[in-house]
């Protein structure tokens, strides 16, 4: 009687996993770990939790005890039939770092094209998967090896040179002709549809094929004749004799040798008869010196059929060791469905275990295998190029590694997608916004920031001198000073967003009741707003297209004692702050607004075909897109550099891409350089949005009017005991206005910051002062401007005369007087102010109208302690033994350069 595994134990191997591995010590390294007694080195710590990487380990280690001998030795292998997709990556990515990892046990990846099908073969795809493969891992340390440098096709990351199955292809043929003379292996002239039937069922043994006991003589002499192009295709295969009666179709005398009268793109017309993957796969693993073969969970289930191919080939002296195959789970851009299939399955077909987990397997994937918000399937993108719904390959809303690139996602923040995602063998569903949340970690770190107009509205300051420009030295990056000052002109005509002014008088206001929007801060007619790093000015006159009425130029004043910030004393500070481009030294430039290329997460869902669902705004061309000088000086000079690399020897390892030159166009995304960009027309792509604009309510960011409400609460509604302490607290994002000395302590700054507060009416309340014992720690310039961290909930207080309402948190060192180094906490520029921060893996925060009472101001005491910032300079929350991460709707909190420090 068999013994089956109960539903709910299986079910919790395909359920996915909460924690990310973020390659840490997971089951595949513990799987090597123990087989080689070598320790793999540089992976993340993670909690000691993880059934999948313990109880996992222990089992897989069980069943084969064996030790290797050699290099740890790891192979990314597809076949060369189409572009590499995002599905791919997490393949590319884990076997270069489990090598990297096992580097004290001479860790190299190989990189290996299984060309075995010339049918769907080219040499075109040969290049893209070379090519992707060395940008994915461009930043990351190569494999070293004993040849001469590496040119042209080999020049790349991984170790050696390229290696081709088709360079194996008399090994492989002398591999059948062994098991042939061995009496496991046969010619079959079974047709397809007939070696179909009696292939048999899950449920059912198959039967033997009336050719099953040809002669070896026989066979051989057919064999050579199908090699020497006697027969056309279909006629005969070559079939491996195992089992017809194994619950594993896999061993059902599988066909390991066809006919194909193609072309090889490698080989030419040399062979007529080709091997199939799972009979080439273990060898050319063997003849590599692979250790350890890391597959997806779809070839789980033809391991059997692996390991009985390399052990023959291994007794019979053809390969010098046996490599050993892992599976772990597949990158799907999915959701999950229902599991009521897969514990019908067990319910219903007690046929034999082996049969039971394959069938669960197969459903598993047949249930969650929709795509999200994309297409993986290659039929489906072959479809979306030869349909011309897209561009090519290389269009920046496909998910292929060329579109991505092209659309200007770092290769490092494909590299974290992956990692977040983790190592299992649950099948992995991750939303496609946690790819995009990693486009904007990495940017947001990476970026320049610059001014780009994308639908201008021309302002005329009109006392302002006609020929004059004045320049601002701006800082590239607010958290980076490496990256030095850029200098924007300033002068009598500058454009603005045409989102920044609400025309009261016109047909918007007219539709909004002759009242401004709510909270807008912005340009109103006869309003005042502050035209960043500038100056404060006030229109006084709209000019309009008689044709619309819609305005077409703003005439302004512009205020000179306000320069650079300054609100002068006794007048009040003007709370809206815009980006603006001046006119005269402004370029013109075309913007491609790439969106999600379908509208629903499961294309095809609703119709069966998967174009129905395309999304008709998955690309906004804007023509008349004006940018800074400095974005279109770095521009020219990149395509200056592209030109010149392609006319020097071209190492193909050190390629230049236009989507390297990376802004965020302040307030309104992040953008890269197009490949078609040419010193006449420059094109710029939008990577992501700044925040995400298709999460749903309210999961992906807290909402600035529930924050309000929250704040002006007047009493608290939060039972103690119902929330945890740290979502009583309100952490919130602010930006710092103005930052001084206290007037009457040396040890003191005071400061007005913004925390998104609104008044009674509505409208932006007063910014809040805060008193904080950071002189002599942070200068006044590096404060003000800068988006900070502030706990909002605290009951003020008074220090040394002047009251307290709000607390800057920031990172200390340490270190006693004034060695100690103190930085504030970091917070992405596209979080708005006022948002709550959250807490990794956690509801959205609940805070207390106001920590006020003894119980409660003691909450901020337990929470303070156990506030850190971790390794990586992230801040994190420690919660009995979970370290959770602080964050908001565009990234984590982090500091910019102390590691490993207290919180406070």
């Amino acid at each position: 009687m068999v013994n089956l595994v109960p539903i709910a134990t299986l079910s919790l191997l395909f359920l996915p996993s909460a924690t990310s591995f973020a390659y840490a010590p997971n089951f595949i390294t513990k799987i090597i770990e123990q087989s080689t007694g070598i320790s793999p080195v540089g992976l993340a710590e993670v909690t000691k939790n993880d059934d999948d990487a313990g109880t996992t380990a222990k089992e897989e280690a069980s069943v084969d005890s064996k030790t290797f001998k050699g290099p740890i030795t790891t192979r990314f292998p597809p076949e060369p039939n189409g572009y590499l997709h995002l599905g791919h990556a997490k393949a590319v990515s884990f076997n270069f770092a489990v090598a990297r990892a096992f580097s004290a046990g001479g860790g190299r990846c190989h990189m290996r094209l299984d060309d075995t099908n010339p049918s769907k073969e080219s040499e075109e795809y040969v290049n893209s998967i070379l090519e992707d493969v060395r940008w994915i891992q461009r930043g990351l340390d190569g494999f070293d090896d004993d040849n001469e440098q590496k040119m042209g096709e080999n020049a790349g990351p991984w170790y050696g040179n390229v290696r081709k199955t088709s360079d194996y292809f008399e090994l492989i043929y002398d591999a059948a002709v062994m098991l042939i003379k061995r009496g496991e292996a046969y010619v079959d002239e079974l047709t397809a549809e007939e070696m179909r039937e009696y292939r048999g069922t899950l449920t059912e043994g198959g039967k033997e094929s009336p050719w099953r006991d040809r002669s070896v003589e026989d066979n051989l002499k057919l064999f050579e004749e199908m090699r020497n192009g006697a027969y056309p295709e279909g006629k005969y295969v070559l079939r491996a004799k195992i089992s017809m009666s194994s619950p594993n179709l896999n061993l059902r005398d599988p066909v390991i040798y066809r006919i194909k009268h193609e072309s090889h793109q490698a080989t030419g017309d040399a062979w007529c008869i080709y091997p199939m993957y799972d009979f080439s796969h273990p060898i050319a693993d063997a003849v590599e010196g692979i250790t350890h073969s890391l597959c997806t969970l779809e070839f789980e289930d033809h391991r059997p059929l692996y390991d009985w191919v390399a052990e023959r080939c291994l007794e019979a002296g053809l390969v010098e060791g046996q490599p050993r195959q892992i599976e772990f789970s597949r990158l799907n851009l999915k959701s999950v469905r229902s599991w009521f299939c897969c514990h019908f399955v067990l319910l219903i077909f007690p046929f034999h275990l082996y049969t039971i987990l394959n069938t669960y397997f197969r459903c598993i994937r047949s249930s969650i295998i929709g795509d999200r918000y994309t297409v993986l399937s290659k039929r489906k993108l072959i479809k979306l190029v030869e349909d011309k719904h897209v561009t090519g390959w290389d269009d920046p809303r496909m998910p292929t590694l060329s579109g991505v690139r092209r659309r200007g996602i770092p290769p490092a923040a494909i590299r974290l997608f992956c990692e977040r995602m983790g190592i299992s063998k649950s099948d992995s569903n991750i939303d496609f916004t946690i790819m995009e949340d990693c486009a904007r970690e990495v940017l947001d770190d990476e970026s320049p920031r610059a001014f780009a107009i994308l639908d201008p509205l021309k302002i005329t300051i009109q006392n302002w001198d006609d020929s004059q420009l004045e320049d601002f030295a701006v800082t590239r990056h607010p958290k980076r000073n490496d990256l030095g000052d850029r200098t924007v002109p300033f002068g009598k005509t500058v454009y603005i967003e045409r989102s920044d002014f609400f025309d009261l008088e016109g047909p918007e206001g007219s539709a909004n009741g002759g009242k401004a929007p709510k909270g807008f801060k912005r340009l109103l007619p006869d309003g005042k707003v502050r035209l960043k790093y500038a100056y404060v000015i006030q229109c006084n006159e709209v000019l309009r297209d008689p044709s619309t009425n819609e305005p077409s130029e703003i005439v302004c004043t512009y205020f000179p004692e306000t320069r650079a910030g300054v609100t002068p004393e006794g007048e009040a500070r003007v709370a809206g702050i815009i980006q603006w481009v001046e006119a005269s030294t402004a370029q013109k430039c075309t913007v491609m607004q790439y969106d999600r290329l379908f509208k629903t997460e499961e294309p095809g869902k609703e119709t069966g075909d998967f174009i129905d669902d395309i999304n008709p705004d998955s690309l906004k061309v804007l023509h008349s897109v004006v940018i800074e000088p400095s974005v279109a000086s770095n521009a020219l000079d990149l395509l200056k550099s592209i030109e010149e690399s392609s006319t020097a020897v071209n190492e193909e390892s050190e390629k230049i891409y236009h989507s390297s030159l990376t802004y965020q166009f302040e307030r309104s995304g992040y953008y890269a350089l197009d490949s078609s960009s040419t010193d006449k027309n420059l094109v710029f792509n939008r990577i992501v949005t700044l925040r995400d604009t298709w999460a749903p309510e309210p999961q992906a960011q807290p909402q600035q009017e529930e924050n309000n409400k929250i704040q002006n609460k007047k009493s608290n509604p939060v039972d103690a005991s119902a929330v945890e302490d740290a979502r009583r607290v309100a952490l919130r994002v602010a930006t710092i206005l103005e930052a001084g000395p206290h007037p009457e302590a040396d040890s003191l700054i005071m400061c007005k910051i913004d925390c998104g507060d609104t008044s009674e009416a509505g409208g932006p309340a007063e910014p809040r002062t805060v008193v904080a014992g950071l002189a002599g720690k942070i200068s006044f310039d590096q404060l003000v401007g800068r988006k900070i961290v502030c706990i909002s909930n605290l009951k003020p207080a008074k220090m040394r005369g002047i009251e307290s309402t709000a607390m800057l948190l920031a990172a200390s060192d340490g270190k006693e007087g004034g060695e100690e180094i103190v930085e504030l906490l970091d917070v992405p520029d596209a979080v708005p102010n006022g948002e709550l921060i959250y807490f990794e893996n956690l509801p959205p925060c609940e805070p207390d109208a106001m920590l006020k009472s003894k119980g409660a101001l003691k909450v901020w005491d337990r929470i303070k302690s156990n506030l850190k910032v971790n390794e990586s300079g992230d801040a994190t929350y420690h919660d009995d033994g979970v370290v959770r991460k602080l964050m908001t709707s565009a990234g984590p909190v982090s500091v910019s350069s102390l590691r490993n420090c207290l919180i406070g």
